[in-house]
């Protein structure tokens, strides 16, 4: 089994929404916001070349949305899905299964385009995997939720008949070596990917429970998420599992940091050493 890192962009959000309760004076030593108290955040994709599978988990925002929707996101960064992938010799069409950890917009846009004006699917040879909980609850979407989960994201995949569903099962296996935790406080039943021996490590993709290193902090939680109650409880259990057993955390928008591992200290548990995915040894 092989991992890459596949940043597919960066692109700016509310840093007050993003840590939630937390201070300014506080969250922007971590992540200093702009004039217009935005922060710049990665989309950092996983690649998995295990087998004759390649699975990309999450495909960042994508490019198929209008200037006004873009200009509430201000994409910048030289980085594209494309040409992270080219730069391990991958095409987006060599991929085989496309593993979404929640259906919000910077998770699942890439995975459909526009051609011939219509929404397809971005990556022809794959299928992608969800779970019927998070299905319904993106097709059905609360008000308050509703904004992350565009139809033009979600309905072609399952119209391109390639979606398959996850079983909502704790520690479920997805193949060899690749588990799957589910956690619900940011949105229902959002994945986290769990891989296991990688080079006698254990890696897990944090999607949005632990979205950046800044968000270790326990009362560091985002205002987006749904049940900010149910992140505190799933972040302490994490937390505490990932230190005893000296997991590697990988960040999915951290703006700087690739992976970290966990300490114990006076203020509790908090990041070890930050180092790149290619650095694991």
């Amino acid at each position: 089994m092989k991992l890459y890192s596949v940043n597919t962009g960066y692109f700016k959000l509310d840093g007050g929404a993003m840590f939630g309760v937390v201070p300014k004076s506080m969250w922007n030593k971590l992540n200093p916001a702009d004039e217009n108290n935005l922060c710049s955040w990665a989309m950092r994709s996983l690649l998995i070349e295990h087998g004759d599978r390649l699975i990309l988990i999450d495909t960042g925002l994508g490019n198929k949305q209008d200037a006004k929707f873009f200009g509430h996101y201000y994409l910048h960064g030289d980085d594209t899905l494309d040409r992270s992938l080219a730069k391990y010799g991958f095409h987006r069409n060599d991929i085989t299964d496309v593993f979404l950890t929640h259906l919000h917009f910077d998770h699942v846009g890439g995975a459909i385009v526009i051609e011939n004006n219509k929404m397809v699917p971005a990556f022809r040879n794959a299928v992608f995997w969800s779970n019927e909980q998070h299905w319904q609850w993106a097709i059905k979407p609360n008000d308050r939720e509703k904004a992350s989960f565009l139809k033009e994201n979600i309905q072609p995949i399952q119209d391109s008949g390639r979606l398959c569903m996850i079983e909502v099962k704790e520690d479920i296996a997805f193949m060899d070596d690749i588990t799957i935790r589910f956690v619900n406080g940011h949105t229902r039943a959002m994945m986290l990917p769990q891989i296991n021996n990688y080079k006698e490590k254990t890696i897990v993709y944090m999607a949005d429970l632990l979205p950046s290193a800044g968000h270790i902090p326990i009362p560091y939680v985002m205002a987006y998420d749904m049940f900010p109650l149910t992140t505190l409880q799933e972040k302490k259990a994490f937390l505490q599992e990932a230190l005893q057993n000296d997991f590697i955390l990988f960040f999915e928008h951290d703006p700087v940091y690739e992976c970290c591992t966990l300490a114990m200290t006076e203020k509790g548990i908090r990041p070890k050493d930050f180092f790149r995915l290619d650095e694991i040894q």
